[in-house]
């Protein structure tokens, strides 16, 4: 507690004296949950104020919408998953990922615990309910391939993130896409039920999930601010790993909708297991390896659909320039 104190007194020394804020809109992957906790931590714990920034949170509405606006610049930084992200930037979107916070995929197959659907072999015949043009929906074809599993092996409804979310709840569906941390505590929340999560990690895809996003010129344009961002985001985080009570209740004091606080908890705890790999556990977040960035590219190359080009220069796709030394 003592080194934050002093942490943030000195980023606000840096700020200066009399220095107005800077106005920093962050879009977020998704409606809030769980995962999301550190953000408003930081928020309400003065982390960001103290770095000379006055954030204002918004909520996504996936991924690729996220990247998107911040490649459009109607966001300043966005929180979404870095794959989607490379798929944008290989087209030539201007966005870059300026750090990259999970560091193996929290993507999943999931359906109630008591259907006792636990292996990719389980999913045959079954059927499983996604959203058209998601994240997880453009993963779910290197799944199957992965899995040795064929396209006609399920059926597949579709619909939008609520309809997806029926679909299992109302027993239209077997299974659906969604993230370990998100949709499992969203059908915990709904039905009191257990939900069973195959994660896509468990077989052999190794990729890098969500990290924090930003415009390429705006990152040019705005080093320093970048820099205190990171720096800020950096403490965020791990003041809220420290007290995951506070950070959840820092998302339902902004937004007392935004979910229950158990399953909340549950989930900001679950988002923690995915913030390093065996290389990297000793270090902060967003300490990713260039050879786990690199494995990721080469996967997507692969199996995923991402521009073989990709494969011939994978730092294209982020910098560690601006995480604190």
């Amino acid at each position: 507690m003592i080194r934050m104190v002093l942490a943030l007194a000195l980023s606000l020394a840096l700020a200066g004296p009399g220095r107005a804020a800077d106005r920093v809109v962050l879009m977020l992957n998704w409606y809030v949950y769980g995962e999301h906790a550190f953000f408003f931590y930081g928020k309400a714990k003065g982390i960001y104020a103290a770095a000379g920034i006055d954030l204002e949170i918004q909520e996504g509405r996936g991924s690729g919408a996220t990247v998107q606006a911040v490649a459009a610049k109607t966001a300043d930084f966005g929180y979404a998953d870095v794959t989607t992200m490379m798929r944008a930037a290989i087209k030539g979107a201007p966005i870059i990922a300026v750090g990259v916070l999970n560091q193996t995929t929290a993507m999943s197959a999931m359906g109630f615990a008591d259907r006792n659907i636990r292996t990719p072999q389980d999913i045959k015949g079954k059927t499983v309910a996604i959203t058209p043009g998601d994240s997880l929906t453009q993963i779910w074809p290197l799944f199957l391939k992965k899995t040795g599993l064929k396209e006609s092996d399920v059926k597949i409804v579709a619909g939008d993130a609520q309809t997806k979310l029926n679909a299992v709840i109302n027993g239209r569906a077997d299974l659906l896409l969604g993230a370990v941390m998100d949709q499992a505590m969203k059908i915990k929340d709904a039905t009191g039920k257990e939900a069973y999560c195959i994660r896509f990690a468990d077989y052999g895809i190794n990729l890098v999930g969500d990290g924090i996003i930003a415009n390429t010129d705006y990152v040019k344009e705005n080093p320093d601010l970048v820099r205190r961002f990171m720096a800020a985001t950096r403490k965020a985080v791990e003041g809220a790993a420290a007290a995951p009570k506070e950070a959840v209740d820092a998302i339902l004091a902004a937004d007392p909708k935004a979910g229950k606080p158990d399953t909340l908890l549950e989930g900001f705890n679950l988002a923690r297991e995915f913030y390093a790999t065996p290389q990297t556990k000793d270090k902060p977040p967003f300490s990713v390896t260039d050879q786990n960035m690199a494995d990721t590219v080469a996967l997507m190359v692969d199996y995923g659909g991402l521009d073989p080009r990709a494969k011939g220069d994978p730092k294209q796709f982020y910098t560690n320039d601006y995480l604190p030394k």
